[in-house]
């Protein structure tokens, strides 16, 4: 399966000068996480998401006047749509984002979320020993945590994503 196959076809876009309620209303109304910033001044597109109007939300800081291109996601990477979705799991956990904006060539095509991707490598889910909700009293699901992928690395860390391991443990 391709990126492209289980891509968000739903593209949110904003202009940097934008603010963030009109940011949160976009893409409240479209029912996604994350926005793709057009700036013609800018290298490339870039990624506003839920977790950075939360961090403004968080630091008191005004929707009303703070702007798009003040708080968008610092890190970001870009997926192919050719790319095997298990491969955009990969990068995705390796660089911990939630959100990616898919390419065909230059033009925006879609966002790829953890979910989806995390999807791929669900065959792959082992049970990691430490408890995702709870403490040494957690009972039935919340003592599984199903590890995703494994970050090829050597310290050989396991990352999870937690709306994997809630869908897989029910």
């Amino acid at each position: 399966m391709d990126v492209r196959d289980g891509m968000n076809r739903v593209v949110v876009s904003i202009g940097p000068a934008h603010t963030l309620r009109e940011a949160a209303r976009r893409m409240t109304r479209a029912d996604v996480g994350a926005a793709v910033v057009t700036d013609p001044e800018a290298g490339g597109p870039g990624i506003i998401t839920e977790r950075d109007l939360l961090h403004a939300c968080g630091s008191d800081q005004d929707l009303d006047t703070e702007l798009v291109r003040d708080h968008l996601t610092q890190r970001l990477i870009y997926a192919a749509a050719d790319w095997p979705l298990e491969q955009a799991a990969e990068e995705m956990v390796r660089g911990r984002f939630r959100h990616v904006i898919v390419l065909d060539g230059s033009e925006v095509v879609g966002i790829i979320r953890c979910a989806t991707s995390c999807a791929a490598g669900r065959r792959r889910a082992r049970p990691a020993p430490e408890p995702l909700i709870g403490g040494a009293g957690a009972q039935g699901s919340d003592r599984v945590r199903l590890a995703c992928r494994r970050v090829p690395s050597a310290s050989a860390e396991r990352v999870s994503c937690r709306r994997c391991a809630a869908s897989s443990a029910g």
